[in-house]
């Protein structure tokens, strides 16, 4: 079976696009999604997303992480996959579209700037040494010094796969403030297993906190990840978090052709 596929980045998050609207695609074979993530034996990516036709609005998104499951609400991903499917010419400047969290509204400019409104923030637990919060995704943020030379690897794994978040897990988000409304933050992802170079529901997470905490006293907060600079704005009352808009480029990186022989050895054009 031959499969047409793209290529997309948002700050180095990058993702397989596949066209599922005719559904062709086996959404079960965990195995073959995992394969085509594989940097080194796939087309390789942080995850693999399916566009698909949905009744009340201008598309469905699917999400999977690279270990091949399918996963909760991906900031990044969805913003790319707005280009997309504005590159498929399904929308032009701007969109609804449903994806696992729910309705989700998204404005795209000429040259790539994705502004997708995130789900609402009712709850953000404070604790004394990290705050957790869901934006689509389960995230913990906590603050630590030397972010440049901290091991995200390791220490991400043990609070991911510890008693504080059980089996499910969580991601971790690692943070250092650089100015009155700007931080620094590196990801451990979940179903990745594994640091990234920007996680979109991992910095909506962040500006939240940062907010909630009193770190920032602003609603407009910009966010250096490893692959560039997101933008994360919402409104706020009473601990409520409404009208989340993450935003930054979705780039298109290339296109083609992955073959899954019987054998599945993939064979890619």
């Amino acid at each position: 079976m031959n499969y047409i596929f793209y290529k997309y980045q948002g700050t180095g998050n990058d993702f397989v696009m596949i066209d599922n609207r005719n559904l062709h695609f086996p959404k079960n074979d965990t195995k073959l999604v995992e394969q085509l993530c594989d940097r080194r034996f796939g087309i390789g990516a942080d995850g693999l997303i399916l566009l698909e036709n949905d009744a009340s609005t201008d598309f469905r998104m699917v999400y999977y992480n690279s270990d091949g499951n399918e996963s909760s609400m991906c900031g990044n991903g969805g913003r790319c996959l707005v280009a997309f499917a504005k590159q498929l010419g399904i929308i032009d400047a701007e969109t609804t579209f449903i994806a696992t969290d729910g309705l989700h509204y998204a404005t795209i400019t000429e040259d790539g700037i994705v502004s997708l409104q995130m789900k609402d923030v009712d709850e953000v637990q404070e604790h004394e040494n990290h705050v957790f919060l869901n934006t689509g995704s389960p995230h913990h943020v906590q603050i630590v010094e030397d972010l440049h030379i901290f091991d995200v690897q390791n220490e991400g794994a043990k609070i991911r796969y510890g008693a504080l978040y059980g089996e499910e897990g969580s991601n971790v988000n690692f943070v250092s403030q650089t100015g009155e409304n700007t931080f620094r933050l590196r990801t451990y992802e979940r179903g990745v297993e594994g640091e990234t170079l920007s996680c979109g529901t991992g910095a909506t997470a962040v500006a939240i906190a940062m907010k909630s905490t009193g770190k920032t006293d602003s609603s407009l907060i910009e966010l250096q990840v490893e692959g560039g600079i997101l933008e994360v704005s919402f409104q706020e009352k009473n601990g409520f978090f409404t009208h989340v808009f993450l935003k930054g480029p979705a780039n298109f990186v290339f296109k083609g052709e992955v073959s899954v022989p019987e054998s599945e050895n993939l064979i890619i054009q």
